[in-house]
Formats: structure tokens, C-alpha cells, sequence
């Protein structure tokens, strides 16, 4: 088939790979270049390196939804759109473009986690599997019929990151059985239900602050789920301080009473600063204070004359 790809993040790029093997990729619509990092130097969308890489047509419109981009993709007269995090919201007048229709590569098990980060929320929830949902687009934001969808274990150990890139690889793999499907006239379409829809709302910068008095699970699941941004975030000493890594405490593991949330409990040598929870305790293992890199809690520990007592927090 004749597709047009519309992507930007990481989590994108696979698709988009796989569809440049097996179809005729005939444009890739992507976010236009933005400042980033300490520097502010441009930094391109993933999508475009690999489309410049693999001499893909590559387009950076600020308004896909301009008048001159609808008329510039009615002459590609492709047969699908496909969307996978692409970064802005597509009209009707795109919408009715193809000679099929569009399709979106959603990184959750729809209706649950409608919206712009699905996959952090999932996470912080403490849901207990995710997965990929390919689903037929119409006007209203991630509430299409599902053509398909495929579910996978949020591991123990599985942070935002690696969950993403798990579902990218399977988002991928459900968007070709998809296409196939739709071309051999054999895909089915399931409504939405409404009752079970939960958002995922934008992330901002204030999600990541830690509230000690909340429940060691909870705090563990804002660290995995908030990676690689904004970060589960407190402070130390005046010192903003970036948690990037935690672990639950295995048995009945309890506070003493004598220590407050937030309180460091306990350093465990070449393992991290036990810190009390509103239930139990909470190892950190690796975190990052502003300016810095990345290092173990113990090697924090060792720098900064981290003793028993001390708090985290404002």
C-alpha cells in the first residue's frame, strides 16, 4: 500500500521502519526541529534521522492542519495515513484524506489511557500489564474502533523506558497484522467502551515531586513511571535531587518509630539510603543532584556526608 507516516518520538521509529520494508512509504510528516538541552541546540525528532537516513521524503510543518499541507497531502492520494506519537492533532479535513482511512499505533490496552502519556500513567497506577492498540482514527482523540490490540506484563522491574521501548517493538508488529488485515478485507472493528476510559494527562514538571508520606509502592511507581522525564524529584540540603532509581524492601520491613517520613533510616553500604515512607521504607539506589550525572546513592552518600537523620524533602 501507499502510506504516509506521521510520527516524531523514539517510540515511532519502529513502526515506521517496518512499514518503509513491506510498503511504499511515499512522505513522513514529523514535529519541526526544537532547541534542546543545556546549550539549546536544535535537535532533530528521531523520525527525521531515520527518514534522512533511509532518503525518505521528510516534512516539519508547525501546523499540519495549514490549508497548504491538507492540499499537499490530497495529491499523495495514499491509501492510509498512519499515526504513531506524532505530536499534533490531525483535522477531519486530513482525517478524510486517504483513499482507506488514518490509523494510530496507541501505546496502551484502549479505552484505558486515553490521551498524551499512556504509558507513564500506566506505570505510576500500578497497573499490572500494558500493550499496543491500533485503531481506526476518527475527530475525537483516541476514541476510534479498535482494529486490534495486544497486551504485555509491566515487569518489576520495568520503568517507562524500557516499557516503551517493549511496546514499540510490539506496536510495530501489531500495526503490519493490522494492514494486512484491513487489505485482505478482513479486519474486524470494536467500539470503544466508554464506561472503562481512563486519561493519561500531559506529565508536568510538579508530577515528579515526591511526597514523603505517601506509601513506598506508590513512590516507587512515580520513580519507574516518570522516567526519563520529568523525573521523580525531591530535595536534600537545599540541593534539588533527582531519584532515578528505587527498590521495595522485601518481608515486614517497618519504620522505627522514632523517624519521620522523608528520614533517612539507614545507609546500606554499596546499595543506597533507606528512607522512610509513610508505611515501611524505601531504598533509593541511584539518583542525580542538579548539574550533575547520574551515580549510585552510596556514592552520594560518600560525597555528601549523608548520615541517619537527615531528610529529604522541602
Amino acid at each position: 500500500m501507499d502510506i504516509v507516516f506521521f510520527g516524531s518520538s523514539d517510540f515511532s521509529v519502529e513502526s515506521l521502519r517496518l512499514l518503509a520494508e513491506r510498503h511504499r512509504v511515499a512522505a513522513v510528516f514529523t514535529q519541526p526541529d526544537r532547541k534542546k538541552g543545556r546549550h539549546l541546540h536544535l535537535s532533530e525528532t528521531p523520525v527525521k534521522i531515520f527518514a534522512k537516513e533511509h532518503n525518505l521524503p521528510v516534512f516539519q510543518p508547525q501546523d499540519v492542519n495549514a490549508p497548504e499541507i491538507v492540499a499537499q497531502l490530497n495529491q499523495y492520494h495514499a491509501d492510509m495515513f498512519v499515526v504513531v506519537s506524532f505530536g499534533q492533532k490531525l483535522s477531519p479535513a486530513i482525517l478524510s484524506g486517504p483513499k482507506k482511512f488514518c490509523v494510530n499505533v496507541h501505546s496502551s490496552l484502549l479505552p484505558r489511557w486515553r490521551g498524551a502519556a499512556p504509558i507513564n500513567r500506566a506505570i505510576t497506577a500500578g497497573d499490572s500489564q500494558s500493550g499496543v492498540t491500533i485503531m481506526k482514527m476518527n475527530e475525537h482523540m483516541d476514541r476510534g474502533d479498535i482494529i486490534l490490540s495486544r497486551s504485555t506484563p509491566i515487569g518489576a522491574d520495568d520503568d517507562a523506558i524500557t516499557l516503551a521501548h517493549r511496546l514499540a517493538e510490539m506496536g510495530a508488529r501489531a500495526l503490519q497484522e493490522a494492514l494486512s488485515a484491513v487489505e485482505q478485507g478482513t479486519a474486524h472493528f470494536t467500539v470503544q467502551d466508554e464506561a472503562r476510559s481512563t486519561v493519561a494527562k500531559k506529565l508536568k514538571k510538579e508530577d515528579g515531586l515526591i511526597d514523603w508520606m505517601q506509601s513506598g509502592r506508590h513512590i516507587h511507581n512515580q520513580v519507574r513511571g516518570l522516567l526519563p522525564w520529568p523525573c521523580a524529584h525531591t530535595h536534600y540540603k537545599g540541593m534539588f535531587i533527582k531519584v532515578l532509581k528505587t527498590a521495595l524492601l522485601t518481608g515486614p520491613v517497618e519504620c522505627p518509630p522514632e523517624f519521620s517520613p522523608g528520614q533517612v533510616v539507614a545507609i546500606e553500604k554499596n546499595k543506597g539510603i533507606v528512607v522512610a515512607v509513610k508505611d515501611a521504607v524505601l531504598l533509593i539506589e541511584t539518583l542525580q543532584s542538579e548539574g550533575k550525572r547520574a551515580m549510585p546513592a552510596y556514592d552520594f552518600v560518600l560525597g555528601h556526608h549523608v548520615r541517619v537523620g537527615d531528610a529529604f524533602g522541602e
